[in-house]
C-alpha cells in the first residue's frame, strides 16, 4: 500500500500546465504601440510573435586600422576584447597585423547587465608575459541606440582609440557597431552570448541555435530476375545460385535457386534505403552453394544508384541485361578480352521509387506522410509556428567543478525540418524564446521536442571525450489533429523520463504553439483519404520489410545529421525517433492491455445496462425501454435514423466537455508510475541481454507465464470459432442433426410468420420479469457449449 500512497503528492507535477507569457514585440521605450509598449493587434505581424521578447546589447567587431607596433617585437598580434560588467567576450588573435578585421559579434543580455558602459579594449597577444593595451573605445549605455527588425542594420563607424593615461599619441582606430536589439536580429544566431561566456574553443559551434534537413530518402528496388551462363570455380557439376545485394551497410539475399543450373531464375525484390547524394553503389555478387557450410562469389557487379530510372506510380519499368565481372577473374589483359565474349548475364529491373514515403519514424508518431518524389507533393494546408520559450527547474545532469549543472538545448522535429535551440550554459531555467516555422501537409501528424544536457562544450572536454553523450532530459509529442485553428496554446508540458530506478520529473517545458489553416476544404478532403501515399497500398511492403526499412532509414538519418555542424548527434536522433520502441517490455504490455480493456469499458457498461433492464432492476426504466422496442417494431425505418440521432446528440453533448489542451504524456496510461523495478531494469537491458544467467532465467520463467495465460485465452477465442464450424462439420453427428433440423423448422416459421411478430415475441421473451426466469443456463448455451472443437486433437 505504502508503495502506491508515494507518488500521490507528485500527480499534479505531471499534468499539463497553462502559462501566461507576455508574447510578442514590446518596444524598449514604450512607444505608441497598444499604449502598454505591446504590440496588440487580431493578427501580430511579426515573425517573433510566439516568444517572450528578449533584449541584447550587441556589439559588432569589424576590424581595426593602423594599429601601432609593439616597441620590443616591432610587430602587433592583435584581438579585441568586449566588456560589459562582469561579462568580458574576445576575438580571436591574428598575428603581426596592423590592419585585422575581425567581422564578429558579441550579444550581452540586457537583464544580466550590471554596468552603464560598454567599454571595448584592444590588446596586443603576447605568448609569456602580460598582454600588452593598445587602447579602448568606451560607450555609454544609456547612449546605444535602439534598433527592431526590418530596420536595415546599424552602419558600424570608426572610432579613435584611447589610452588608459590619455597620451595623445595615435593608437590606431577601431570600426565597431553597438545597438540594442532583440532575438530577432539578424546577429542573434551567429553571435558570441554572455549566457555561454563560459564556454571555451570548439565548444562555441556546439551551442549555436541551427535548422537542420532530413536527408532526401529513396526506396531501391532491385527485381532480381535471371542469370545466365554461371560458371562455378568447380566446372564439374552446374552452380546452384543467390544473389547477394549490398548497399552501403545494407545487405539482402535472394532464395536460393531450387535447382542447380548455369541459368537460375529468381524473380525476387531487393529493396534498400538510398539517400541523396548518393555516396554508395549497388553491388550484387553471384554467389554458389558449393557446400552447407561454404558459399563461393561467381561473378559481381557495381553499378552507381544515380544511374538508375525513378518510378512515379505503378507502371514496372524497362528490365535490363547487365554483364558482371566474373570473380578472380580480369588481371591479366587477356583474360579481360575472355571475359568479354565469354561473361555472365545478369538481368535486372531496378529503379528509385518516387511515389513511397520513406519511413524514418513510428507511424503512431508520424511527422511527414509526402512521397520522395517532389513532383508528386500536394500544397500545403496550413502553418505551425511553435515558440521554444523555457525550461524550469531542470535536475542537474552532471557534475562541474564539484557542483551540480545542466547545460540544456531543446530539438524539435517536423516533417523533413529538424531544430535545435542554442545551449544555455549551467542553468536550471534556460530561456530559449526561438520561434520556428513549418508546413503542414497533413493534419494527423506529430510534433516531437525533445530537451537534452549538452556534454560536448570546450571547457568539459578532455580525454575520452569522445564517449560521451547528451543525456535525455524528457520528450513532448502534440498531434496537430487535436489542435484547434489559429489559437495560440500556451503551456508547460512535464518532461518525464523513464529510468531503471523508476518514474523522474526532469523539470517542465514552456511551449507556445499555433496552427493556422490555410484551406479547410482541403483539410476535409483529406480526412477521407490514406494516410501515406498510394503506393503504400498498391504495392505494399511486409510487416517486417517495414521494420528493417525503418531502421535503415532511422540509420541513415542519424549518420547524416552527425555530420553537421553543430552535429545533431545519433543518441538525439534515435531518441527523438523511438528507434526502440519495438522492444520487448512488461510495462508496455500491461499498458497495451489496460488500453484494450477501457476501449470496451462502454460496451461492458451498455450490457451491464442491459443487463439490468432485462432483470427489471428499476421497473420504470424496463417499461420504457418496451415502449421505446415496440415503437421501433411498429416503425422499422426509424432504426437507424435514431442510431445517428442518438448519436449526433451525444456528440454535442460532450463538446461542453472537449478537450481544451493538447495531450501530453500520461504517467497513468503508460504504467509508468505502477511499474515494478525489475520490469523497468528488464526494459532497459540491452539487445542480446546482458545480465547474469539466474536473472535472465527468471525473466524468461515469467515471461513464460504470461506467454501462458495469453495462449489459453487465444485457444479459448479458437475453441468458441471451431464450435461454430462445428454446427454444420458432422464432426458430431447427433448435434448436426439437431440443428439442421431446427434450421429447417426456423426457416419455415419465419416464412409464414410476419416479421414484426417474431421482432415482438423475441424482445418479450428476452425483456420477461425475473419471475419467470431460471438461473440455469439457457438451452441454446448448452448446445452450444457441447459441440466438439479441435482441442481435442492439439497434443
Amino acid at each position: 500500500m505504502s508503495s502506491q500512497a508515494a507518488p500521490k503528492p507528485n500527480q499534479e507535477d505531471y499534468k499539463l500546465k497553462d502559462t501566461k507569457p507576455e508574447l510578442g514585440e514590446r518596444w524598449p521605450h514604450g512607444g505608441q504601440r497598444g499604449g502598454t509598449g505591446w504590440i496588440y493587434s487580431e493578427r501580430a505581424t511579426s515573425t517573433y510573435d510566439l516568444v517572450e521578447q528578449m533584449f541584447y546589447l550587441y556589439v559588432r567587431v569589424v576590424k581595426a586600422k593602423e594599429l601601432p607596433p609593439n616597441p620590443v617585437t616591432g610587430s602587433v598580434d592583435p584581438y579585441v576584447e568586449v566588456k560589459v560588467g562582469n561579462y568580458k567576450g574576445k576575438t580571436r588573435h591574428f598575428e603581426k597585423k596592423a590592419n585585422p578585421e575581425w567581422k564578429q559579434v558579441f550579444a550581452f543580455s540586457k537583464e544580466k547587465i550590471q554596468s552603464s558602459v560598454v567599454e571595448v579594449f584592444v590588446r596586443d597577444k603576447e605568448m609569456v608575459a602580460r598582454d600588452d593595451y593598445i587602447g579602448k573605445v568606451e560607450f555609454d549605455m544609456h547612449e546605444v541606440p535602439t534598433r527592431v527588425p526590418p530596420d536595415s542594420p546599424l552602419a558600424p563607424q570608426w572610432y579613435r582609440l584611447e589610452h588608459l593615461r590619455g597620451e595623445t599619441r595615435t593608437r590606431g582606430e577601431i570600426m565597431l557597431a553597438v545597438w540594442m536589439g532583440t532575438q530577432a536580429d539578424e546577429a542573434f544566431p551567429e553571435a558570441w552570448h554572455s549566457d555561454s561566456a563560459s564556454v571555451k574553443g570548439e565548444g562555441v559551434y556546439n551551442i549555436r541555435s541551427k535548422v537542420y534537413v532530413n536527408p532526401k530518402l529513396w526506396y531501391l528496388r532491385v527485381n532480381v530476375i535471371e542469370a545466365q551462363d554461371v560458371e562455378p570455380m568447380d566446372k564439374s557439376q552446374p552452380p546452384q545460385v543467390f544473389v547477394k545485394g549490398q548497399v552501403g551497410q545494407q545487405v539482402l539475399k535472394t532464395k536460393l535457386c531450387p535447382t542447380k543450373t548455369p541459368n537460375p531464375m529468381w524473380n525476387e525484390d531487393l529493396v534498400f534505403v538510398a539517400a541523396e547524394p548518393f555516396e554508395e553503389q549497388l553491388v550484387l555478387t553471384l554467389e554458389n552453394k558449393a557446400s552447407p557450410g561454404k558459399d563461393e562469389v561467381v561473378a559481381k557487379i557495381s553499378l552507381p544508384l544515380n544511374k538508375f530510372e525513378v518510378r512515379l506510380d505503378h507502371r514496372p519499368v524497362h528490365s535490363r541485361w547487365y554483364n558482371v565481372e566474373r570473380f578472380g577473374f580480369g588481371v591479366l589483359e587477356g583474360d579481360k578480352r575472355n571475359e568479354q565474349k565469354f561473361s555472365s548475364r545478369i538481368h535486372l529491373r531496378v529503379c528509385l521509387e518516387g511515389a513511397y514515403h520513406v519511413l524514418d519514424e513510428s507511424t503512431m508518431y508520424i511527422s511527414d506522410t509526402r512521397p520522395t518524389a517532389r513532383q508528386l507533393w500536394k500544397q500545403p494546408i496550413g502553418i505551425l509556428e511553435v515558440g521554444i520559450l523555457s525550461a524550469q527547474g531542470l535536475q542537474p545532469m552532471k557534475t562541474n567543478n564539484g557542483k551540480g549543472s545542466t547545460d540544456a538545448y531543446c530539438v524539435a522535429k517536423y516533417g523533413q525540418k529538424w531544430v535545435r535551440t542554442r545551449t544555455i550554459t549551467e542553468s536550471f531555467n534556460p530561456k530559449w524564446n526561438e520561434q520556428y516555422t513549418w508546413e503542414v501537409y497533413d493534419p494527423c501528424t506529430v510534433i516531437t521536442f525533445g530537451v537534452f544536457d549538452n556534454s560536448h562544450l570546450g571547457s568539459q572536454q578532455g580525454a575520452g571525450s569522445g564517449a560521451k553523450i547528451d543525456s535525455r532530459i524528457g520528450k513532448v509529442r502534440i498531434r496537430l489533429s487535436t489542435l484547434e485553428m489559429d489559437r495560440i496554446y500556451t503551456n508547460s508540458y512535464p518532461l518525464l523520463v523513464l529510468r531503471p530506478n523508476g518514474l523522474k520529473k526532469m523539470g517542465e517545458l514552456q511551449l507556445a504553439i499555433r496552427f493556422t489553416c490555410l484551406s479547410m476544404a482541403h483539410i476535409i478532403y483529406l480526412y477521407g483519404h490514406p494516410l501515406l501515399p498510394k503506393m503504400h497500398y498498391l504495392h505494399p511492403f511486409t510487416v517486417n520489410q517495414l521494420d528493417s526499412l525503418r531502421y535503415q532509414a532511422m540509420n541513415i538519418v542519424a549518420v547524416r545529421l552527425g555530420r553537421a555542424e553543430p552535429p545533431l548527434r545519433k543518441e538525439v536522433v534515435e531518441y527523438m525517433l523511438d528507434v526502440d520502441s519495438h522492444i520487448w517490455s512488461m510495462r508496455r504490455s500491461k499498458a497495451n492491455f489496460f488500453r484494450i480493456v477501457s476501449l470496451f469499458s462502454g460496451v461492458i457498461s451498455i450490457s451491464r445496462w442491459l443487463g439490468d433492464v432485462q432483470k427489471w432492476k428499476n421497473p420504470v426504466t424496463t417499461i420504457l425501454v418496451h415502449v421505446l422496442f415496440f415503437i421501433l417494431i411498429c416503425y422499422p425505418e426509424l432504426i437507424l435514423p435514431t442510431m445517428f440521432l442518438y448519436m449526433f446528440l451525444i456528440g454535442i453533448w460532450n463538446f461542453r466537455s472537449r478537450p481544451r489542451h493538447p495531450p501530453h504524456m500520461d504517467t497513468k496510461l503508460s504504467w509508468a508510475e505502477a511499474a515494478h523495478p525489475d520490469e523497468l531494469d528488464e526494459e532497459f537491458d540491452t539487445f542480446p541481454t546482458s545480465k547474469a544467467q539466474d536473472v535472465i532465467r527468471m525473466r524468461y520463467d515469467r515471461l513464460r507465464s504470461v506467454a501462458g495465460r495469453i495462449q489459453t485465452v487465444v485457444g479459448d477465442i479458437a475453441t468458441q470459432g471451431e464450435r461454430f464450424h462445428a454446427l454444420l462439420s458432422w464432426r458430431d453427428p447427433r448435434a448436426t442433426s439437431l440443428f439442421v433440423f431446427f434450421c429447417l423448422i426456423a426457416a419455415v416459421t419465419l416464412y409464414v410468420t410476419p416479421f414484426k411478430v417474431v421482432a415482438s415475441v423475441a424482445g418479450i421473451f428476452w425483456l420477461r420479469h425475473p419471475r419467470f426466469r431460471s438461473k440455469m443456463p439457457s438451452v441454446p448455451s448448452n448446445f452450444f457449449k457441447r459441440l466438439p472443437s479441435c482441442a481435442d486433437g492439439m497434443l
